[in-house]
């Protein structure tokens, strides 16, 4: 039986917490520190993870434990040191996204995981998410050019109120969750991205940056996608999720249950804001443009039912397994680390549209 695999892991919020879950259960990793600035004051350490050592420096965490990789569901802005310090370390990394929160820190990451030989694994969980593979499978059969409309808005109260407002301090919300998104959309064309707009709003006064975003790529094989994404008390919970993607021969939509039975309590988070609600697809549903001599639909409406898809801590437990795959049998993941520096690119370019209010071309 192979060693296990001795992992730190950096940061113990939502995304954190879920993959120390999937560690802990894991046969193939052992957990040998846990660090967040503020750990040692956290009351709701989940009973599972309450044996481990605390840390809340980083860099004596990484000291101490000597591990083999680092997994880091830090701040995004704290990313890129992070991964630098673990690499230089001799560690794998496996980070939540964004890879950074500039594009130079991100190639600075991936240049240290290629000369080191270490691996890089990207949070980007719609990677192992079957219904999205096969909403993306059946988006590629569809022609082209293609026409990509994704968003997933969120209303903030309770936890989230504080969440969302501490993730906006780091990055915008187009950006944070922008790059799983436009990374679909390179997926679905196989194409290069050469221009990109954006548009945003500052709803909330408690934020420290624009709280609503709308970005638009256009890729060289003359398909398009839009973006939008949205956090904040104020947010609308009408079409927050919209996934849909439409081409010559068809169109294909993810089909969400978007659950809204009555007033909630002050301190539940809205359905919008559950993190369940981010991958959550109940079916797909397939429409074929093909009409026939009387210019009638020739093909009816195809639902796929995906009712008995993995929940999101599943979908945590699958990047873990894929992350100790990758380190054991030396996979080789040049695709997919230039394809999260290239999603981060499109995302930060939308960024600097808003600000500098123009086009941007991308080199």
């Amino acid at each position: 039986m192979a060693d296990k695999v001795k992992i730190l892991v950096v940061g113990l919020g939502n995304m954190g917490a879920s993959h120390a879950s999937a560690y802990h259960r894991s046969d193939g990793f052992e957990i040998v520190g846990i660090m967040s600035r503020s750990i040692k004051s956290n009351k709701k350490i989940p009973k599972e993870l309450a044996g481990y050592s605390l840390y809340e420096d980083f860099d004596l965490a990484l000291r101490e434990t000597r591990p083999d990789a680092v997994s880091i569901n830090s701040w995004p802005n704290t990313h890129a040191e992070y991964a630098l310090k673990a690499i230089a370390a001799n560690c794998h990394v496996f980070m939540e996204k964004p890879l950074a929160t500039n594009i130079a820190d991100a190639e600075k990451v991936v240049a240290a995981a290629r000369a080191k030989n270490r691996k890089l694994v990207l949070g980007y969980i719609l990677r192992v998410h079957p219904s999205w593979i096969k909403f993306i499978e059946v988006g590629k059969t569809l022609g082209k050019p293609l026409v990509m409309r994704l968003n997933l808005n969120q209303q903030s109260s309770g936890t989230a109120w504080h969440w969302h407002k501490n993730l906006i301090d780091s990055l915008i919300p187009i950006v944070d969750c922008g790059v799983h998104y436009v990374d679909v959309m390179c997926q679905l064309t196989g194409a290069k991205p050469v221009r990109v707009h954006g548009i945003g709003a500052k709803l909330w006064a408690e934020a420290d940056k624009q709280n609503y975003g709308h970005l638009h790529v256009t890729f060289d094989d003359g398909s398009v996608g839009w973006y939008e994404a949205g956090w904040g008390p104020m947010m609308s919970e009408t079409a927050y999720f919209v996934k849909d993607v439409v081409g010559p021969k068809g169109a294909v939509s993810i089909v969400a249950g978007q659950s809204g039975s009555g007033a909630k309590d002050a301190e539940e988070v809205s359905d919008s804001a559950d993190i369940d609600r981010h991958t959550k697809t109940d079916a797909l549903k397939i429409h074929y443009a093909q009409v026939d001599g009387e210019k009638n639909f020739s093909k009816p409406d195809e639902i796929v039912s995906m009712e008995d898809e993995p929940g999101h801590q599943e979908l945590c437990d699958r990047e873990q397994a894929f992350f100790l795959r990758a380190i054991r049998e030396d996979l080789d993941l040049t695709e997919q680390m230039d394809a999260a520096v290239n999603s981060l690119r499109i995302v930060l370019a939308a960024e600097q549209s808003i600000a500098e209010k123009r086009t941007v071309e991308l080199a």
